[in-house]
């Protein structure tokens, strides 16, 4: 594609924010088709739409065919910008709200796979006050690994993140929400499941095939995580479960995401003595990030759910 452009650096027009919200909602859904629900707008309406945006651009951003739907190098580079200038305009916006009074815009916050199902639900339920404050709030959730969401903090993508605290960044500022416990699982099928604890020992477990996760882990577990066989890595908990669940692996899960699995006898902890850890969960913002009312309406609830 030629590299001509119409967008001219420095000016943003209302047209151009709105392609760039359908090139947001096409790269956040992974696709055209994937994209047509929300937007309410056909397939045809929409690859017309990215077609005005690259043009406007001068930048080829994705890739559609047979193969599917995938960003171009410059297409991650332009959504990665893209994030931070639409953050920043719902941080005008609720800047602006807050001048008069008003609780409004949009909260963007990235989350770590399965905290749905922790009992505390102080997650949930400051959403749910924040809402219940401000029904015109927008509330925008985006899962991802934790060095993600630290990322995406760091440089104004997210508003907020919920992460397992497995070391401090200088840019960030650190609430405690809760602590998560875990320990080392195996489905029914597996040879360990119908064992007395007393008869495994540590040899035992490391002869088994083992599924890692393919993010850090707290470090108290570090010394018999490292000595497991592992023949098997996912980058999230779920995916941890699904191989698990398989009967040929073992591996770690938190005990409120196994707790459906272990009340229907599909699954059961192994030396619970030995193979239990906790890892702490906080809320990270950014330090010296500009005055926002709906961030400061969500920390105000979270603390308040952690105060209880």
């Amino acid at each position: 594609m030629a590299r001509t452009s119409t967008f001219r650096m420095g000016s943003v027009s209302d047209i151009d924010l709105r392609l760039l919200r359908v090139f947001r909602t096409v790269v956040e859904r992974g696709g055209f088709a994937q994209a047509e629900a929300e937007l309410n707008v056909s397939r045809a309406a929409i690859s017309q739409s990215m077609a005005d945006l690259e043009r406007r651009l001068g930048l080829r951003l994705c890739r559609r065919g047979r193969a599917g739907f995938a960003l171009t190098d410059e297409g991650r580079r332009v959504y990665d910008a893209l994030a931070r200038l639409l953050t920043s305009v719902e941080n005008f916006r609720a800047e602006i709200h807050a001048i008069h009074a008003r609780l409004k815009g949009e909260l963007a916050i990235g989350l770590t796979d399965n905290l749905v199902s922790m009992p505390h639900m102080r997650v949930t339920n400051a959403l749910k006050s924040l809402k219940e404050r401000g029904p015109d709030v927008a509330i925008r959730i985006r899962m991802a690994p934790p060095s993600d969401v630290e990322q995406g903090v760091l440089d104004g993508r997210l508003h907020v993140g919920v992460i397992p605290e497995l070391r401090r960044l200088q840019g960030l500022d650190y609430l405690e929400l809760y602590q998560e416990e875990a320990h080392l699982y195996c489905a029914a099928q597996h040879p360990l499941f119908a064992r007395p604890d007393a008869e495994i020992a540590v040899e035992h477990l490391v002869a088994c095939d083992a599924v890692m996760p393919a993010h850090a882990q707290a470090e108290e577990i570090a010394p018999l995580l490292h000595r497991l066989n592992s023949s098997a890595t996912a980058t999230d908990r779920e995916g941890v479960a699904f191989l698990i669940l398989t009967g040929l692996y073992v591996g770690f899960l938190p005990d409120h995401l196994a707790e459906k699995w272990v009340r229907e006898g599909k699954m059961r902890p192994i030396r619970p003595d030995i193979t239990g850890y906790r890892t702490r969960y906080t809320v990270i913002t950014r330090k010296g990030g500009r005055p926002n009312m709906v961030l400061d309406t969500f920390l105000e609830e979270v603390a308040r759910y952690a105060g209880a």
